[in-house]
């Protein structure tokens, strides 16, 4: 602590004394991907790409991040101007290239998606953090901090509620983080303008609505980082304090240094940093300090918009980092968004004069999350006092100033319209990346099975995402698109149903009989208080129960007429090998159980039901073989 409390003095003394950058701007990016396999299931090969491009072509701006299944580009600082925004592009471009090239050679390839729909919790398992020391050192005190397992709770079209032992939660998350120097002098106006535009900044750039098959937030990214990376422990009744990962409490006044006061005071250093460098008599000699102690308990703080410290050719500079635009869908669709925040923040206060007199922060804070439940959907709170459509709020004035942004920076008008030309459009069809994802999964969620709508919903992103049209232009995915696509229904757990209808043991034969008849279901399956499955009732093991007179069948309890410790799979196993199964031992359905809980079942009407869009597809291929 004493390290961290001199590197802040030692910020205060260069912010007195003039020493930071104050006239130069860059910007730069960080872009976060995953790993997809053949079976567009996430790939945990991460590792491996880093070797392989280290081997054949070296590119330190590829590092590794938490899972294995995902990587990420750190593109370096371009002056503001002219170009600025093609030459981001196009490092973004050359860095995914170096990936695809190697990744190919080990069967998977990079998507660009704030949220990978086909992952599932076993994917987060400890067997896929990334074999580095810090990884594991981060999960172990996060947990210690917290006490107890993460509880995931999420509301949309659908629910989520989980509990899990790891930090891996984050994991789930892929972003394209952009940062813009500012200097010291003019960063309380810079900053609190990035807090005004967030919301109707996110609300235009959404694409995170798919986690573990259910349609939850359009930025789902929001709630599962504020929880997965939340180290205040739960008890009977909690203290006001804050999570790490946070919007913010008020629009700031004195600078950049009461953010970094305010977060030293209200959070836990989780690592200490080692270091001979004393700050103060760095400066003392003339030169500057990296402040290394205070950067690395920054970086376990997650403000949305993150001050920052760096030294850039011997300056220190402070810089806004945009922590809250997602990966793609593609790298012109992040671009466009990024052309829209740096430009808004070009534009400066000129363009918005002293909100924060007329407009509680609260507001902005409140913004900020209905972005995330609903995109462009939504309606924000304004600086004029009324609520208006986030689309209203961003053609009538955040894009305008982002325009006028970027045309001060000296942009050509050229650059300016491949970028913010696609924001427009976007916003005027309404079609953001989550609108995409949910529009073509509710057209496959009817004829298909969770899983395997976001199989076949993957598959389409990383065709349409490698043509590189925005997302706006993407023709909607549905079920008949990927018929014929054998990586949709290569496991069960991409054609089982999870819609179950359980009983307990000691429940009357009449309620399954009942369940039957009411829901059209041929199997009912039996669990304890647990979940874990202990049988199985089909309606042909039903239908003689009860035609056998010596039964009473009216006091009978399930565990009379179930199939006790019944075959079972797990969810990857091999929709060839569960055939196998059920055919050899003359199953007409086979239950789903992972971790000892039963999760889904399979039945010969699932298998048919697909045999016949397999048949439909091969008769239409015959009849137009030019399809």
């Amino acid at each position: 602590m004493a390290l961290l409390l001199r590197d802040l003095e030692a910020l205060d003394r260069m912010i007195r004394e003039g020493l930071i950058e104050e006239d130069r701007r860059r910007i730069g990016a960080e872009q976060e991907m995953v790993l997809v396999d053949q079976d567009h299931r996430p790939a945990p090969k991460g590792p491996e790409v880093l070797e392989r491009i280290a081997a054949s072509q070296p590119d330190e701006r590829i590092t590794g991040e938490l899972a294995r299944f995902n990587l990420e580009c750190n593109i370096p600082p371009v002056e503001v101007g002219a170009g600025m925004l093609r030459t981001l592009e196009a490092g973004v471009e050359e860095t995914l290239g170096n990936i695809r090239k190697s990744a190919a050679e080990l069967g998977c390839r990079p998507l660009l998606t704030g949220i990978l729909p086909t992952l599932e919790l076993r994917d987060l398992g400890a067997a896929n953090i990334t074999p580095l020391e810090r990884y594991f050192a981060l999960d172990r005190l996060v947990r210690e901090m917290r006490g107890r397992d993460y509880e995931l709770f999420l509301r949309g079209t659908d629910e989520l509620s989980i509990r899990y032992p790891s930090i891996m939660l984050e994991a789930l998350n892929t972003s394209f983080q952009v940062h813009l120097q500012v200097g010291a002098e003019e960063f309380v106006p810079m900053y609190n303008l990035a807090q005004l535009v967030a919301g109707p900044v996110l609300a235009a750039c959404v694409n995170s609505p798919i986690l573990f098959g259910r349609r939850l937030w359009h930025e789902t990214r929001i709630a599962i980082f504020q929880q997965a990376v939340d180290t205040r422990p739960v008890g009977g009744t909690r203290r006001e304090t804050l999570a790490r990962v946070r919007f913010g409490d008020n629009w700031i006044s004195r600078g950049a240094a009461e953010i970094f006061r305010t977060d030293i005071a209200r959070f836990r250093m989780i690592f200490r940093q080692e270091t001979s460098e004393n700050p103060l008599e760095e400066l003392d000699a003339g030169r500057i300090p990296k402040l290394r102690a205070l950067q690395l308990h920054n970086g376990t703080i997650y403000r949305w918009n993150r001050p920052c410290y760096g030294v850039t050719d011997g300056k220190p500079h402070l810089r806004i980092e945009n922590r809250y635009l997602p990966s793609g869908p593609t790298v012109l669709d992040e671009m466009a968004g990024a052309a829209l925040w740096i430009g808004v923040m070009l534009a400066g206060r000129e363009r918005f004069g002293d909100f924060t007199d007329r407009m509680p922060f609260d507001r902005a804070s409140t913004n900020f999350l209905r972005a995330a439940r609903q995109g462009l959907d939504t309606h924000l709170e304004w600086t004029d006092g009324r609520s208006h459509p986030a689309e209203t709020i961003l053609r009538r004035d955040v894009i305008p100033a982002a325009r006028d942004g970027l045309q001060s920076a000296g942009l050509p008008g050229e650059e300016i319209e491949r970028y913010i030309g696609v924001i427009e459009e976007r916003v005027e069809s309404g079609c953001t990346g989550a609108a995409w994802q949910l529009r073509s999964f509710e057209n496959m969620h009817e004829s298909l099975r969770r899983g395997r709508a976001a199989t076949c919903l993957t598959g389409a992103m990383l065709r349409l995402c490698e043509e590189g049209r925005p997302v706006h232009r993407w023709p909607a995915a549905d079920a008949a698109s990927c018929a014929s696509d054998p990586t949709a229904f290569a496991t069960i757990g991409q054609i089982m149903s999870t819609n179950l209808f359980t009983v307990a043991e000691d429940e009357l034969v009449e309620l399954v009989a009942r369940i039957m008849d009411w829901e059209h279901i041929r199997h009912v399956l039996v669990e304890d208080h647990n979940h874990r499955l202990i049988g199985i009732i089909s309606w042909r093991r039903l239908l003689r129960f009860l035609a056998d007179p010596s039964n009473n069948a009216s006091e009978a309890a399930a565990r009379e007429v179930m199939v006790a410790e019944p075959i079972t799979a797990a969810p990857d196993t091999p929709t060839l090998e569960a055939i196998a199964i059920m055919r050899t031992r003359r199953l007409s359905a086979l239950p789903v159980v992972e971790d000892q809980r039963l999760v889904g079942i399979v039945s010969e009407h699932d298998l048919t039901r697909i045999a016949g869009e397999l048949l439909e597809e091969r008769l239409r291929s015959a009849k137009n073989p030019d399809r």
